[in-house]
């Protein structure tokens, strides 16, 4: 994961990393959800971008 701040999505789009807060950014606008509501996405899922996006479209 790259720590440069000025980009704007991840550096691998597969995964969902909770650390960045651009990443943080970034997610929850691609999921248009909350940061409390994509964190619980990731603890009940994982970090897979494509489980979260099921998740949170409920077809867990």
């Amino acid at each position: 994961m790259s720590d440069d701040t000025h980009q704007r999505g991840p550096q691998d789009r597969a995964r969902i990393s909770l650390e960045q807060t651009h990443e943080l950014r970034y997610w929850s606008e691609r999921f248009g959800v909350g940061e409390q509501r994509l964190r619980e996405a990731v603890a009940a899922v994982g970090p897979s971008a494509e489980a979260v996006e099921r998740y949170l479209r409920g077809e867990r």
